[in-house]
């Protein structure tokens, strides 16, 4: 099976009130005439990446949405509609949906961004690196970043958000380092180990998370399931997954200082030099580590990669008001070309190949409710569209 993309829509939003609302929730806050969720579904369908869930915030926001994507979206792509309690955070929409991912790769990506960013060039250079995690960054806009909704127009008075400081590897493949919200504003510490075997990184201060990311699904089950407490794909689980692909492995040699007093151990020079014998290159992850013999071994660690887009890449989230302006003015101007001219009629009739299914998981089981109508179709929890 090719990629299972997760879309975490959510529904009403607090920044965006009172433009959202219980009949307007978050994805179908139009852009441009488009509910914003129409960019990230168009985006996938060009990259051939149809095989979707769409993890909405409330049963009723579910139907809304579901009804909007059997509309149109006919015959185009195979939707399914999760509903989640709110407030359970990105890793926890995940986490709710877990039984229903069963692709190798996952991409999830958030149902507010507006972006000319290719879902499939990502999805593509995952599956090239054999990656655990793939990560796309885009450039800070000018104006600060849009981690506070601002999208890269022309007011520069506007106060700067918070920055990742991302750390890479030379070649600007792997991602060896990332500090993100809090974090950001404490002073930035590296480990010894990591410099070690990474031997060089690139510090960067300018670029930012675009919040979409590519999981393989047997990592990302692992990480869910043995850490409940973590709520954010960006603040827990990618993070986690950077500072473990480089661990410090059992019998590695270092030299630490343990309070006043040196701690060394033999072949040191040796092994650091081994180490750094495959530093800037993809052979990196390949960690030196001492056999009770004192041979050199070595272990492979998971990767970590970053897909980092050109810096004339539209890459905006629709997450306050000010975004909301910003991107409608952009959609219209500078960025038309996000528009598409397949406009879909007010009435047009349901096809064979799209199916829609929905799921509440309040309980974490399906649950079933009275049929909506569709026109000559109705749509049941749980199952397919049924022609009648």
């Amino acid at each position: 099976m090719d990629f299972q993309v997760v879309v975490l829509a959510g529904g009403n939003s607090k920044s965006l009130t009172p433009l959202v609302s219980k009949d307007v929730p978050k994805p179908l806050l139009p852009v441009a005439n488009h509910p914003v969720l129409y960019y990230v579904l168009h985006q996938l369908e060009e990259s051939n990446l149809k095989n979707l869930i769409v993890v909405v915030e409330g049963e009723d926001a579910g139907l809304l949405v579901g009804a909007w994507i059997s509309g149109t979206f006919v015959d185009r792509l195979h939707v399914e509609i999760a509903a989640v309690p709110e407030d359970i955070g990105t890793a926890g929409a995940l986490r709710a949906i877990s039984h229903y991912l069963t692709a190798k790769d996952i991409l999830a990506v958030s149902g507010d961004l507006v972006s000319d960013v290719s879902p499939g060039a990502v999805a593509a250079t995952h599956r090239r690196h054999d990656a655990v995690v793939t990560a796309t960054l885009c450039s800070v806009p000018i104006s600060g970043s849009s981690e506070l909704g601002s999208s890269g127009g022309k007011d520069k008075t506007k106060k700067p958000g918070r920055y990742n400081i991302i750390g890479l590897d030379p070649r600007k493949q792997f991602l060896v380092h990332i500090a993100t919200g809090a974090e950001v504003e404490k002073d930035t510490r590296l480990q010894k180990h990591l410099l070690h075997a990474v031997g060089q990184m690139e510090i960067r201060s300018d670029l930012m998370d675009a919040h979409m990311y590519a999981f393989k699904r047997s990592v990302l089950q692992e990480v869910l399931d043995r850490k409940d407490t973590f709520q954010s794909l960006k603040q827990d689980v990618v993070p986690y997954l950077v500072q473990s692909q480089l661990a410090v492995l059992s019998g590695i040699p270092q030299a630490e200082e343990d309070g006043n007093k040196k701690v060394s151990f033999p072949n040191n020079q040796v092994m650091v030099s081994q180490i750094l014998a495959n530093a800037s290159t993809p052979s990196f992850h390949e960690l030196y580590s001492m056999d009770p013999d004192g041979f050199a071994q070595t272990r492979k660690t998971h990767k970590c990669c970053a897909y980092i887009a050109s810096s004339s890449s539209y890459c905006v989230r629709l997450n306050s008001i000010q975004a909301f302006m910003d991107i409608n003015r952009d959609v219209t101007g500078e960025a038309d070309h996000l528009l598409s001219d397949n406009v879909i009629g007010p009435s047009p009739k349901l096809g064979t190949k799209t199916t829609v299914l929905i799921y509440m998981l309040y309980t974490h089981k399906v649950r079933p409710y009275l049929p909506m109508s569709l026109g000559r179709t109705t749509l049941y929890a749980g199952g397919r569209f049924r022609n009648g």
